[in-house]
């Protein structure tokens, strides 16, 4: 079985739906299919609930109604049945009944917050369900709240979803194509929570993990992912192969169609995951797997609105725990540090949340000289194959950035980064030298990198 997942945009329109059922079913293999909410849907949801704990009840009302009607349109070109659409008007009236009954709960607090975000994905599972059961596919809904839980640490609970999804897929044997919702979850306290936005990618991978799936495909709007930012850079081309490792650096680092979570299921469980595109079925997209071609630079990624942190120890030298020290602050309050480089009395850091940058301040202080915060920084990350007998690659990268002023450099600390901090005002150029210099071979990267 394969586990298929498609974002807002891939489900973001009738016809789009149309599309997703003929490309589910045409090759006959059962399916398990995560679906996020309909594009502009989970924005729409925030704002309401923005508005109902700022107490507008009037503009929350208005605001609901709007996407009501967008709905309601939604599913007058969705089904082709009178059947059809009665059922998708009852699913629509059902799950805004229980939006509308959020404008009487006072105070609207977190819990309320994370309900109505909810909403989007089992608004677009349940609709495209029953069309599917219009097209006289054998279909079933698998309500995601079921079987995804995080932990106290909000860290999902794969046990969990192997022993509750197993059980409920031994009972439905007869189906051919089973429908889920994507980043929705419970959380220890049996409420309804979520794995973060982007986290569709991830319910598809924990539940590729959990079932052991032929394969996890995640289907965007492009094709694949590509050697850097096609956004800022004008040419580019899709990646053919990635290994787990190289693709997870990418994504943290940055690139944009993959959540930085996702591999870590699928990579557990050895699942390949594969990316791509919903308007160009057969583009080959990207494969990441254990295996990659032995091309030195695959790709290039950036990472923006990063604060860089210099600490210096009090002590010139022998700085026994300084480190340890350094990090339990951050630990303390729970802030990851993307890029660290050491020397023997100095360490800076970069973080990409500065929600208690004061607090962490404060407290590097009592034992450490600070030089003043460096804010809208960017990583650029470089991603490859770096094993140490690897000859001139940092050359090559450090060639490029040669006109760019360079903050911080990390280096050896993995075999698959170059790591690099400048300035955000800096990232077009870094990005753009650094292409032209990493992918001179177009022809060569045609055969490398394009489908078979």
């Amino acid at each position: 079985m394969q586990v298929w997942k498609f974002g807002g945009t891939s489900v973001g329109k009738p016809e789009r739906m149309h599309s997703i059922k003929n490309l589910i079913t045409e090759d006959g293999n059962r399916k398990i299919v995560v679906l996020s909410a309909l594009s502009g849907t989970t924005n729409a949801l925030i704002s309401i609930g923005e508005s109902l704990k700022s107490h507008n009840d009037a503009e929350a009302t208005q605001k609901i109604n709007e996407l009501y009607a967008h709905y309601e349109s939604f599913i007058k070109e969705l089904y082709s049945t009178e059947a059809g659409y009665a059922e998708g008007k009852a699913i629509i009236e059902k799950e805004f009944s229980f939006i509308r009954s959020l404008v009487n709960i006072k105070p609207f607090s977190v819990k309320q917050e994370k309900e109505i975000v909810a909403e989007g994905e089992l608004l677009s599972t349940q609709m495209f369900e029953a069309y599917l059961r219009e097209e006289g596919i054998s279909a079933a809904l698998l309500p995601a709240l079921d079987f995804m839980l995080i932990d106290a640490d909000n860290e999902p609970v794969l046990k969990f979803t192997e022993e509750k999804l197993g059980a409920i897929l031994g009972q439905l044997t007869d189906k051919q194509i089973f429908i889920t919702q994507g980043f929705i979850c419970r959380n220890p306290r049996g409420e309804v929570d979520n794995l973060k936005r982007g986290g569709s990618d991830y319910t598809a991978s924990l539940i590729g993990g959990a079932i052991v799936a032929e394969e996890v495909q995640i289907w965007t709007d492009i094709d694949g992912m590509h050697n850097n930012d096609p956004r800022i850079v004008k040419k580019t081309f899709p990646i053919r192969e990635l290994t787990f490792e190289e693709a997870a650096e990418l994504a943290y680092f940055g690139a944009k169609i993959l959540h930085p979570s996702t591999i870590t299921p699928a990579k557990m469980k050895g699942v390949p995951v594969r990316l791509k595109n919903t308007m160009e079925p057969a583009a080959y997209g990207t494969l990441i797997a254990d295996k990659t071609s032995d091309r030195e630079i695959k790709a290039i990624a950036a990472k923006d609105n990063l604060t860089a942190i210099y600490i210096h120890s009090t002590r010139m030298l022998n700085a026994y725990g300084f480190l340890r020290r350094v990090f339990e602050v951050f630990e303390k309050y729970k802030t990851p540090v993307d890029m660290i480089t050491t020397s023997e009395v100095s360490v800076s850091v970069t973080i990409d949340n500065d929600e208690h940058l004061e607090e962490i301040m404060a407290e590097l202080r009592q034992f450490a000289d600070l030089e003043e915060c460096d804010k809208d920084q960017t990583i650029v990350c470089i991603v490859g194959n770096f094993s140490a007998d690897k000859e001139g690659i940092a050359l090559k990268v450090l060639e490029a950035m040669k006109n760019i002023p360079i903050r911080m450099i990390c280096y050896g600390a993995s075999e698959h980064n170059i790591t690099l901090l400048i300035h955000g005002k800096n990232k077009a150029a870094a990005l753009n030298a650094l292409n032209e210099r990493c992918f001179l071979y177009e022809d060569a990267m045609k055969d490398i990198f394009s489908a078979p």
